[in-house]
């Protein structure tokens, strides 16, 4: 492997087990790494102090071990391994458990900085967010299958839309391995015993998302009675729950045709019509500006993230501040208001800040019921803390 040495003075945060090396920090490079490379950094004394992947630009070294275990034949397996341990001591990937979907790998909160990997009922599909996981992919479906066994049907990379174009990678979505037979492109899975149909290959990130798992649940226990709107709803995940829970009816708004059209499967399969739930196809914040007041006493405002990165973080605020204004406005009075930012850059702090001063741009009454996270199988590193990017508030407005 190719050698970073660190500047005097800032190995600091890689003995605190940071798994980044910034590029600031690098006094020398010790050879010609190529982008997705493994390379071991030392310290300016010569200690070797972790082994990770090279990448072009702030974040030069995404830390796989601190130290060279990352060279044994079996790292893979190990990793992977260890991470169904985790799901398993969450209650998740077992047998009754009443759901087989859930995230498998969660990048830096399984130390495997840059990979993603999620499991539908049998198919995992893998998202590589750095070169060195993409050139890696092989090895990792290789693991998952030692992993899983026979029970593992598929896996599937979708890694187009994640890995670094720049890097000269072949950015082509497909099967790392099928079993034999198995030729679907979609899968049935269960969630809290509520069932889904999951689209990797054309869907949104790896066909569902799986945070919001234990949120649709406590939308589930507030829904019954209720007239329910589900803003940005994709395939409808709180839409179901909703009507599970006895909602009178439910809206679901995206401004995806396709995802519509999968919102209408998923709540047909779980057996409700049209005399309760309501499909439309159009712009969600227009949607609700449009909203008589007082139409609908529970809202589920969920948008994509405003802010990708921190230059674009004060122009999301304004646009979290305009969203969550327009729902505690527009709520019935007794409502609930379930709001979320998925914004990694976006920190739990100034979300809730945001939604104050929404608040108090509306003059209402307003009381915090609950905060609200992403679940175990997203988990956070604890010397990671940037990997906590989900965060939400579940409101009561008078």
């Amino acid at each position: 492997m190719d050698k970073v040495i660190l500047k005097k003075g800032r190995e600091d945060s890689v003995l605190r087990f940071h798994p980044w090396v910034f590029s600031g920090a690098i006094a020398d490079v010790k050879g010609n790494p190529q982008e997705g490379d493994l390379v071991a950094v030392y310290a300016s004394d010569g200690s070797l102090l972790a082994c990770g992947h090279w990448q072009i630009g702030s974040i030069a070294v995404r830390i796989l071990s601190f130290d060279s275990d990352v060279l044994a034949p079996d790292f893979w397996e190990v990793m992977i391994g260890r991470a169904l341990s985790v799901r398993k001591a969450a209650g998740l990937a077992c047998r009754d458990s009443g759901t087989d979907c859930y995230r498998l790998v969660h990048g830096e909160g399984d130390n495997l900085p840059g990979l993603v990997v999620d499991y539908y009922g049998g198919v995992c599909v893998v998202q590589a967010h750095s070169a060195g996981m993409f050139r890696s992919r092989k090895r990792i479906a290789d693991a998952l299958l030692n992993v899983y066994g026979d029970s593992l049907k598929a896996v599937y990379d979708k890694s187009s839309g994640t890995a670094p174009f720049k890097a000269g990678l072949d950015l082509v979505d497909g099967y790392l391995y099928r079993k034999p037979g198995f030729s679907d492109d979609e899968q049935l899975v269960s969630e809290n015993g509520h069932k889904f149909i999951v689209d990797w290959t054309s869907g949104q990130k790896t066909g569902f998302f799986l945070d919001q798992r234990e949120n649709r649940a406590l939308v589930e226990k507030y829904a019954c009675g209720r007239k329910v709107l589900n803003l940005f709803c994709y395939t409808g995940g709180f839409s179901v729950y909703a009507l599970a829970a006895g909602a009178v009816s439910v809206d679901s708004v995206d401004s995806s045709r396709k995802a519509m059209e999968m919102v209408e499967r998923n709540v047909a399969l779980n057996g409700f019509g049209y005399d309760r739930h309501t499909g439309l196809c159009c712009d969600a914040i227009d949607y609700l500006k449009n909203t008589d007041e007082g139409k609908y006493d529970l809202m589920i405002v969920d948008p994509p993230a405003f802010a990708k990165h921190k230059g674009a973080l004060r122009n999301a605020l304004r646009a979290y501040q305009r969203l969550n204004a327009a729902a505690i406005s527009k709520v019935a009075a007794g409502g609930i208001v379930f709001t979320f930012s998925c914004s990694q850059v976006v920190d739990k702090e100034t979300f809730a800040l945001t939604v104050f001063s929404a608040a108090a741009q509306t003059g209402r009454s307003v009381r915090i019921l609950d905060r609200l996270n992403q679940p175990a199988d997203h988990a956070v590193n604890i010397y990671h803390p940037e990997g906590e990017y989900l965060k939400g508030l579940l409101l009561y407005v008078e």
